[in-house]
């Protein structure tokens, strides 16, 4: 099954990831749901997050590691529609490191490509991301 993703590049307000992203998106087998390939990031009102109930939601905050993501996650956490999501009540939000692999292209998208498909389909691949280039997070 192919799930239906939604990349988070900023939390307050909310941005989905463009550019590059829906391309990887696509090769790592997963469906965007929010921006198109080669067009900036856009903005996004929550009733469009919460209508298209995403299976996995990726954050890489820009210029953020996943350490700053996990501090600034009570932007997310707070809203009263958060825990209603699919993906928070399955346990498939993950906090990636932006900055490194998501937020500008460059030599590390075979990387940001092996983390998708990790966070995507787990149970068909582990390239040794988990713990270091991405986390599970926890509410």
């Amino acid at each position: 099954r192919v799930p239906r993703v939604a990349h988070i590049e900023w939390i307050d307000p909310l941005m989905i990831g463009g550019n590059w992203v829906p391309e990887l998106a696509a090769i790592a087998n997963g469906e965007n749901l929010f921006g198109e390939a080669g067009r900036h990031s856009p903005y996004l009102e929550w009733d469009a997050l919460v209508e298209a109930d995403p299976d996995v939601i990726v954050v890489f905050p820009c210029g953020w590691n996943v350490a700053r993501a996990r501090d600034e996650m009570g932007h997310l956490t707070r809203r009263p529609e958060w825990h209603g999501l699919k993906a928070v009540r399955e346990g498939r939000v993950h906090l990636t490191d932006g900055n490194r692999f998501f937020n500008r292209p460059g030599p590390r998208l075979v990387e940001s490509l092996e983390i998708l498909a990790e966070l995507y389909h787990p149970e068909l691949f582990d390239f040794g991301h988990e713990g270091k280039d991405w986390v599970r997070f926890e509410n």
